[in-house]
C-alpha cells in the first residue's frame, strides 16, 4: 500500500468515526455476499431501507389483504395529499395543500408546463437551458409546438450552470414560465433559486424548478422562495424505489387559477358521483388524474419518516462534506492521470454529486461495475459520483476513486 493510499484509507476511517449520521447506514439495505464494494449511484437509485421490506409485507397483508377495497374509504383516496403534505413539510419548505404524489416526472411535467403556460395569458414565450435534463427540454419542445408558443434558450456556460444573469438576459413581457432544474443533472451546480426565482415573478412570469436531484439532499424552502410550480422524482435521495411515483407542488395562491390538461376522474370535485361533466376538485386533488399508486407510495413514507428524524440540514452536511473529500480524493488520484473535475468546487454552488471528464470513462465504467465499483456514465466522458448522504460513508468514496485510479492506470 502506497502513502498516499494508506492516508486516504487513515483519513476515511477518521471521518467516518466522526461521522454523526455514520449510524443510520445500518438502516439500509446492503447484499450480504459482498458483492457491493462501493455504491456511487445514489443519485439515480437509493438503496432500500431495511424497514420497507418489512412495511411492505405488513402492507399487504393488512391493508390491502385484509381491508381490501374498503381501503379505498378509510384511507387510500387522502394518500397523494397526506404524502404530498408530509414531503412538503419535511423536504420541500411547503406548507399543506400544496403537493401530491403521483405519476411520473415526465408526467407531472407535462401537467404543469401546459397548465402554467395556458394560465398566462397573453404570453407565449418558455425558457429553459440546453443543459437541461432531456425529458425537460423535449417536453417542452412539444408543447411549444402543440401550443404554438416559443421556446426561448439559455445556453449557459457548462462549469457555472444558469446563473441569474443568464435569465435576467432572456425575461420579459412575453415570458410565460421559466424551467429550470435545481442541481443540474450532468455537472451537479446548484442554482441560486431564490434568486432566480425572484427575478421571474418580478417579470410577471411563472417559476418552475425541476427538483429531481435536490429533494432530499438539499434543503428547499419553496413557499418563502415564491416559487410557482415544482416536480420531482422520488427513487432518487427519496429512496422510494425504481419506478417510484413522482411530486408536484402547486403554490396555493395559484390552485384555483390553474387548469390541467389531463382531466379524470381522480381528480373531479366529486369522483364517485360519476357526473356526466367534469368539474374540477376546489383543491390541489385537480391536479391528479388517474387512480393514484398507493402501492409504490409505501417505501416514500419510510424514507420521509427518516428524513424527518435527522432532519434534511443535517443532510445536507453531510452531503457537503461527502462531496468535499470526493474532490479532494479525485484531485490527489485521479487528476494525474488527466482526470478533469466538471463540478463547481464552492460548495455553495454544487449538489450532493461529482463528475469527473476523462475520454475513456465508458469502458472505466464497465470494468467498474464487473467489480463491484457503481457509478455513473453520462456522455461524452462523463463518469458521475452519486453521494447518497444517510446511506454512503467515506470509505465507500475512498474505495471508489482508488478503484478509479486503478483501473485506468491499468488501462494506460
Amino acid at each position: 500500500m502506497s502513502n498516499s493510499t494508506e492516508n486516504a484509507t487513515l483519513t476515511s476511517a477518521r471521518l467516518d468515526a466522526a461521522d454523526p449520521l455514520a449510524a443510520y447506514r445500518d438502516r439500509f439495505f446492503e447484499p450480504a455476499d459482498g458483492s457491493v464494494i462501493s455504491y456511487l449511484d445514489g443519485n439515480s437509485l437509493g438503496r432500500p431501507l431495511r424497514a420497507t421490506a418489512a412495511n411492505l409485507t405488513a402492507f399487504v397483508q393488512g391493508e390491502w389483504g385484509s381491508g381490501l377495497i374498503r381501503s379505498w374509504d378509510e384511507k387510500w383516496m387522502d394518500e397523494p395529499t397526506v404524502v404530498g403534505d408530509l414531503l412538503g413539510a419535511t423536504v420541500l419548505g411547503a406548507a399543506p395543500g400544496q403537493t401530491i404524489i403521483g405519476d411520473s416526472t415526465s408526467v407531472l411535467l407535462y401537467k404543469l408546463l401546459r397548465a402554467g403556460l395556458d394560465g398566462q395569458a397573453g404570453r407565449d414565450e418558455i425558457v429553459i437551458d440546453r443543459w437541461n435534463f432531456p425529458t425537460d427540454r423535449f417536453l417542452v419542445e412539444g408543447i411549444a409546438a402543440e401550443r404554438g408558443a416559443k421556446i426561448v434558450w439559455i445556453d449557459p456556460d457548462a462549469a457555472t450552470g444558469v446563473t441569474p444573469e443568464d435569465v435576467a438576459a432572456v425575461i420579459g413581457e412575453r415570458t410565460a414560465l421559466v424551467l429550470l432544474s435545481h442541481v443540474a443533472y450532468r455537472s451537479g451546480f446548484l442554482a441560486d433559486a431564490p434568486g432566480i426565482t425572484k427575478l421571474v415573478k418580478d417579470a410577471g412570469a411563472l417559476m418552475m424548478w425541476d427538483l429531481c436531484h435536490s429533494a432530499g439532499s438539499i434543503p428547499t424552502e419553496l413557499d418563502a422562495w415564491g416559487v410557482d410550480l415544482a416536480v420531482g422524482c422520488s427513487y432518487k435521495y427519496l429512496n422510494g424505489g425504481p419506478g417510484a411515483p413522482a411530486f408536484a407542488y402547486i403554490n396555493s395562491a395559484l390552485t384555483g387559477r390553474l387548469q390541467q390538461p389531463i382531466w379524470g376522474w381522480m381528480g373531479a370535485a366529486n369522483p364517485f358521483e360519476m357526473g356526466a361533466d367534469y368539474e374540477p376538485a376546489a383543491n390541489v386533488r385537480r391536479f391528479i388524474t388517474g387512480t393514484p399508486p398507493i402501492l409504490a407510495m409505501q417505501p416514500l413514507k419510510d424514507m420521509l419518516a427518516l428524513l424527518a428524524e435527522v432532519g434534511i440540514e443535517a443532510v445536507r452536511s453531510k452531503s457537503v462534506a461527502l462531496t468535499e473529500y470526493t474532490i479532494a480524493l479525485v484531485r490527489e488520484h485521479l487528476v494525474p492521470l488527466g482526470v478533469e473535475l466538471s463540478s463547481p468546487l464552492d460548495p455553495a454552488h454544487r449538489g450532493s454529486h461529482v463528475i469527473i471528464d476523462h475520454p475513456r470513462f465508458a469502458e472505466v465504467t464497465a470494468k467498474l461495475w464487473e467489480a463491484g465499483v457503481i457509478p455513473d456514465f453520462r456522455p461524452p466522458y462523463g463518469l458521475r459520483i452519486g453521494l447518497s448522504p444517510l446511506s454512503t460513508s467515506f470509505a465507500e468514496v475512498e474505495a471508489g476513486i482508488l478503484a478509479i485510479r486503478g483501473v485506468l492506470a491499468s488501462m494506460s
